[in-house]
């Protein structure tokens, strides 16, 4: 299959971020994780509307590899609105402007954002969504990094821009492994054993952990509980040092 013009795909498609809004509330306080299921629909439509200015300005970052000040303090003034909405009582438009937020970590932790100006060639984006999608039931989601959901609320700018370092450093496997000899790679040839699917896989849990740990940072300033956190169950591999991988909880189905 030669390489044709296609419109590309500029970050994680509705559905892998309804699946990222999912999976991340399973590492959340009990109280938090219900109260923003029960919102589901409404953060949905709230992450489609995130503020073009800002989504704007973290994607030329993101393109550029680092998160500018300016950019920082767009996105931390969002955070700031979640905050003071809840601690003035306005809870359910808190929580749905909380659930926005998942915006910003996500686009952070995706290597097809952080490729840098020069892109892919097209329909790299597309087949390589394609196929997260299409094995994402087989993709697990792993806590690589408990102490980031401790994190305060400040110490997110620092923790989104090493998130976008370690993305950027996996988009050029992305681009090796998808394109051969010229020609594009479709989705449906590519399998666990290939580059992609470690890529995918990576960047997927990545998402899942930042989205997390800032929706639990911006809670906590808010004064909101943090009690009952989940807790993960631990896989060890043969051979292996054991990993953490999260609790998939039957209320909270992947489609």
């Amino acid at each position: 299959m030669a390489l044709l013009p296609a419109a590309e795909a500029r970050a994680w498609t509705s559905p892998l971020m309804e699946s990222l809004n999912r999976d991340a509330r399973k590492l959340l306080p009990r109280s938090l994780r219900r109260l923003l299921a029960e919102r589901e629909a409404q953060i949905v439509e709230e992450i489609r509307h995130f503020p073009p200015a800002v989504s704007q300005a973290l994607a030329a970052d993101l393109s550029a590899g680092t998160i500018t000040p300016e950019t920082q303090a767009a996105c931390e003034a969002e955070a700031a609105v979640v905050v003071d909405l809840i601690k003035k009582q306005r809870l359910s438009e808190g929580l749905v402007r909380l659930g926005g937020l998942l915006r910003i970590p996500a686009d952070v932790s995706d290597p097809v954002l952080a490729v840098g100006p020069e892109g892919y060639p097209p329909g790299v984006t597309r087949e390589y969504y394609a196929f997260i999608e299409g094995y994402l039931a087989k993709i697990p989601v792993v806590l690589d990094d408990p102490a980031a959901l401790k994190l305060e609320r400040k110490a997110l700018p620092a923790y989104w821009q090493t998130l976008l370092d370690r993305s950027r450093a996996q988009s050029a496997t992305i681009r090796t492994e998808m394109v051969r000899d010229g020609r594009l790679v479709s989705h449906q040839s590519i399998d666990y054993r290939s580059p992609v699917y470690a890529v995918a896989s990576l960047s997927y849990s990545r998402a899942v952990n930042a989205i997390a740990a800032t929706w639990i940072a911006v809670w906590r300033e808010a004064h909101g509980d943090t009690t009952r956190l989940p807790k993960p169950r631990e896989v060890v591999p043969r051979d292996g040092p054991p990993l953490a991988f999260l609790l998939h909880l039957p209320e909270e189905p992947r489609p």
